[in-house]
């Protein structure tokens, strides 16, 4: 409980750095839009993998959440809740993948220690997909992902596009979007 505390704290100290200098470059996508495909680099339980748009949209609903920078404070925070809820989202036939433009380097480690082996984490350096995506912000200087999550349903449409700086309603508002598909579409 103590480590869950401290993260909230050192997140909570993080957002309100990252508030005050950075700016969003573009609105996000909105619901009804078609979302841009892609194939990136990416880890699954520390060990590289490819992660493709198509490939998983065939299996049903994606989960797409960017995020800042592997190992900083709010991302941490973020990669454990949607770890925590990575079997409800595939109890729901849906793939959850985090993409990062931050420390792309680290995910392999990422992938293992903060998002516990659950779910891919894709490098997406230049933030060239995150700007498909119209989720890019600048902080010092650096063009990064901003805290944006999707829920992408297999045609490839924008079913929820969700942007906070704050990560924590992140995974419950992806899951409710998840979980509405479901109910329209039982598998």
């Amino acid at each position: 409980m103590y480590m869950k505390d401290t993260l909230k704290t050192l997140a909570a100290a993080t957002l309100l750095a990252l508030s005050l200098p950075a700016t969003s470059a573009f609105a996000a996508l909105q619901v009804g839009d078609n979302a841009p495909d892609f194939k990136l680099d990416a880890a699954l339980a520390g060990k590289a993998t490819t992660f493709s748009l198509q490939q998983a949209l065939q299996k049903g609903p994606v989960v797409l959440y960017f995020f800042p920078a592997a190992f900083s404070a709010g991302c941490t925070l973020e990669a454990h809740d949607f770890a925590e809820a990575t079997d409800e989202f595939n109890k729901q036939g849906a793939t959850v993948i985090g993409v990062t433009a931050g420390n792309t380097e680290q995910i392999a480690k990422f992938s293992q220690l903060e998002c516990r082996d659950k779910f891919t984490v894709a490098a997406d350096p230049g933030a060239k997909v995150a700007a498909e995506y119209k989720s890019t912000m600048v902080f010092k200087g650096k063009t990064l992902s901003d805290r944006t999550s999707y829920v992408i349903a297999p045609d490839g449409k924008v079913l929820l596009s969700y942007t906070d700086k704050n990560p924590d309603a992140h995974i419950q508002k992806a899951l409710e979007a998840v979980k509405k598909y479901r109910q329209a579409n039982p598998a």
